[in-house]
């Protein structure tokens, strides 16, 4: 089978495997059992789909197989069990009920719900687990990240993250969930919001690795936010997360060259843009601040929709931005809030002040101590570099330039930052 024909099935079986994880765990309720099922299921695609071909059902082959092994697996517990005599149990009683042995697995031939990831989703948010272990064991089940991508993200060691992950999936091992409705997303809804933009802010700017975008989480992450929004409609602080997710996602064509090298915002040819996205976020983002107090999503859809909306770079209305970012940090310690704050005060009284408060910043990071905090402020290197530059010092923003590149594991912003560096050599 040609590699066009292999680049298919691999895609198909990423984008349904968290479909099909969230079935299995929706009905019989085992997280890590499941997903060991699942995996069995898609090796199995890897190797039967390319000499059978690809089946008409896809997701419907996936579950089916993935159910199968799990109710194999589980009756063979069960059996060993009896023969141990013994009152251990891989979940309460209440929580699992093992299928009859004639019994199909749930109606394995259709192909599970689109709730089934949300389900999945807010199963990953279980009130059980610390936000980290939220995080991490979401970007891996709903995500599809590896341990080692998230361990990256997280700038953790890569068992370390394996240990949190494997305690998170410890803590929710056995619970069931009916397929979701609004109560029990409105309970989880921080911890909902939270992974989701981490899941869509991985895709636009991947933490690590060769490529800048990864355009399925992105998208992913838009299309489990429309679902959270189908049950919550009026809720401001979801219908602002899609609105802020759906104007980023529209500069995305913009964002790269022809050889993958990242092109700054106001660098971009805004002709590229989505204009119809656009349009749909600017009216999402409005809609977003007249369902109640303005929240950290609503007031960054509102900052979001501002840059939209400027045909040119030098038609953006920073004096309206620095006053939403003003309203921002007040409400959140969010570092990125802070450095988006210090270049809207650059934008609106120069450089120089910018550089000033880019100077608290980074004093404030180095008073946290920790190797993570230094690290993650690489962005903040990055600023100071580009005001410095527009500041008229260009020897220290070639320094700059560089410790923003060595700071990061992205590679196509380290090499962004590397030709601005050597730029200005010249």
């Amino acid at each position: 089978m040609d590699g066009t024909t292999d680049d298919v099935i691999e895609e198909l079986v990423r984008r349904h495997a968290p479909q099909v994880l969230g079935a299995l765990v929706r009905r019989y309720g085992h997280f890590d059992p499941a997903e060991d099922a699942v995996q069995e299921a898609l090796i199995a695609a890897a190797g039967q789909w390319p000499r059978d071909g690809i089946p008409d059902n896809p997701r419907g082959w996936l579950i089916r197989v993935a159910s199968r092994r799990l109710t194999d697996r589980l009756r063979s517990d069960e059996a060993r069990r009896r023969r141990e005599n013994t009152a251990a149990a891989l979940t309460p009683a209440d929580a699992f009920v093992t299928p009859p042995p004639d019994a199909a697995p749930g109606g394995p031939d259709r192909a599970p719900s689109e709730d089934d990831t949300l389900t999945l989703l807010i199963l990953c948010c279980h009130p059980a687990l610390s936000p980290a272990a939220q995080i991490a064991l979401t970007l891996r089940a709903v995500g599809g990240l590896t341990t080692a991508e998230i361990a990256r993200a997280h700038l953790v060691p890569e068992a370390t993250m394996a240990q949190r992950i494997s305690r998170a999936k410890r803590a929710v091992r056995g619970t069931r969930f009916p397929r979701p409705d609004a109560r029990e997303l409105d309970r989880r809804l921080g911890a909902v919001l939270q992974v989701l933009y981490l899941i869509f802010n991985e895709g636009y700017t991947a933490t690590a690795g060769p490529d800048l975008l990864r355009t399925d989480l992105a998208r992913e992450a838009i299309r489990l936010t429309r679902a959270v929004r189908r049950l919550l409609p009026h809720e401001g602080r979801v219908t602002g997360l899609l609105a802020l997710m759906v104007l980023t996602q529209a500069r995305a064509p913009a964002r790269t060259g022809a050889d993958g090298a990242l092109i700054p915002l106001d660098e971009q040819d805004r002709a590229l843009w989505n204009r119809t996205a656009v349009a749909e976020g600017i009216a999402l983002a409005e809609e977003a601040l007249s369902q109640g107090p303005a929240g950290d999503y609503q007031l960054q859809a509102a900052i979001a929709a501002l840059h939209d909306e400027a045909e040119r770079a030098e038609d953006t209305d920073w004096p309206q931005i620095l006053a939403l970012y003003d309203l921002l940090v007040r409400r959140t310690p969010d570092p990125a809030a802070a450095l988006g704050r210090a270049v809207a005060v650059a934008m609106v009284h120069g450089p120089r002040a910018g550089l000033a408060e880019v100077d608290a910043l980074e004093e404030a990071a180095g008073a946290a101590g920790t190797a993570e905090a230094a690290a993650r402020h690489y962005r903040l290197h990055a600023v100071r570099a580009h005001l410095l530059e527009r500041a008229g010092d260009p020897a220290a923003a070639r320094t700059a330039y560089r410790a923003a590149a060595d700071a990061t594991l992205s590679e196509p912003e380290a090499r962004y930052l590397r030709r601005r560096a050597d730029e200005l050599d010249g």
